[in-house]
């Protein structure tokens, strides 16, 4: 069965047994041995899948992705100066682009300060 395999070896890969995985979960000890002969709660696979730090896909075989990502979520730097930005459809005037790089240079200083 692709879930218990797969719960195995990402437990094997994370250095855990399925015990430690269990118990890390919430779950009795040996409780995910059984999903082997029944299928498990809704609740309990996405607690193991979190343990793991895996989607409950990747464990039931839907997916090969261990970490689905949204498709609709982009990453963008906004120190970079070719990132567009803009508000609410429009785009934001060069100085106002500045002010905001100007700002979250600051924000990274005060973090990397350890002032956050």
């Amino acid at each position: 069965m692709i879930l218990i395999s797969r719960t195995k070896d990402i437990a094997k890969l994370r250095g855990l047994s399925l015990d430690d995985v269990a118990l890390k979960a919430g779950l009795s000890a040996k409780s995910i041995y059984n999903w082997g002969r029944n299928s498990p709660k809704s609740e309990n696979l996405q607690k193991v899948a979190d343990v793991l730090h895996v989607s409950t896909d990747y464990l039931l075989g839907r997916t090969d992705e261990m970490n689905a990502t949204s498709s609709d979520k982009k990453v963008t730097d906004i120190l970079d100066d070719e990132t567009i930005l803009a508000f609410d459809g429009m785009e934001i005037a060069e100085e106002d682009k500045e002010k905001l790089r100007e700002y979250a240079r600051f924000i990274i200083e005060q973090r990397q300060r350890g002032n956050k």
